[in-house]
């Protein structure tokens, strides 16, 4: 059973580890207590990336982030890459793994992005058996990540909040709740963020993340909003998370960001913010 294996992230702030960080979060860590990797960024063998992998988990806990299972996809999920994907956790005895609620893949073709579901009870089913199939390869919990939404599906006959918490009461697994992807979600679709957060089973969080997000327009004018994970993170976001935490108490939070990334001392900043956050939560 994965519970044996169920282990969980300090309630503080991480970040997503990037190489030319390695030297200044060996010196200079600060509020920074856990760090974030892309699953498939470490599947191979030996060299350089694994050896500093290593040598940061003798100081730091790691979540091991995956993008590539298609965990709501059509059909069943990579064994091969399932495989590797076990290979790492084994190694790296991460303190989390997580997913994407969304699907990349049809037949043998791989798609470069995230794409959305309709939340029906046959989604449900079909997104619960892949989650179970990871748990047991994996013997571990997985967490499953709310996406940022830009169009719903007529289809539809739930909420995402009760697909989420309908798909953790199937599988056992517990939940990462990406506070950004809400307010990108709750703009481009229009509903109520602070309705959203309030309705979320905080009681399944083993992860939060905070990242930026691009701002453009719709062919109307209306906002939209694209989650780039290459920007600070903005204020709306961060009064979401203050309630949040407000709410739920301490959470491990991580600061997302994986494009155009900032010098070390900026993003020690953005996680140095979510730790005063949580300080009087704690």
């Amino acid at each position: 059973m994965f519970d044996a294996l169920q282990s969980h992230l300090p309630a503080r702030p991480g970040v997503g580890y990037k190489a030319q960080h390695f030297k200044d979060i060996l010196e200079n860590p600060g509020t920074v207590a856990w760090l974030e990797i892309h699953a498939e960024n470490y599947m191979g063998d030996g060299g350089r990336p694994l050896a500093q992998l290593r040598h940061l988990s003798e100081r730091f806990a790691f979540s091991v982030h995956g993008v590539g299972l298609s965990i709501g996809g059509q059909g069943p999920l990579d064994e091969d890459h399932l495989t590797r994907l076990k290979h790492l956790c084994n190694w790296l005895k991460p303190a989390s793994f997580s997913e994407h609620l969304a699907w990349s893949s049809h037949d043998d073709m791989f798609l470069n992005d995230l794409l959305p579901l309709p939340y029906t009870a046959a989604t449900v089913a079909r997104v619960a058996d892949h989650i179970d199939r990871v748990q047991e390869v994996l013997g571990r919990r997985m967490l499953l990540e709310n996406p940022s939404s830009y169009l719903a599906f007529q289809g539809t006959d739930r909420s995402e909040v009760d697909f989420l918490r309908d798909v953790a009461k199937r599988t056992g697994c517990g939940l990462l709740l990406d506070v950004n992807n809400v307010y990108v979600s709750a703009t481009n679709l229009n509903f109520d963020a602070v309705a959203y957060l309030a309705d979320f089973p905080v009681e399944l969080v083993g992860e939060v993340h905070l990242g930026g997000h691009f701002v453009d327009a719709d062919d109307h004018g209306a906002p939209l909003l694209i989650d780039s994970h290459g920007a600070q993170v903005v204020d709306s976001v961060w009064q979401l998370y203050t309630g949040l935490i407000g709410r739920a108490g301490p959470l491990p939070t991580l600061i997302e960001w994986d494009n155009d990334v900032p010098d070390w001392p900026v993003l020690a900043a953005e996680a140095a913010r979510a730790a005063r956050i949580m300080e009087p939560a704690a």
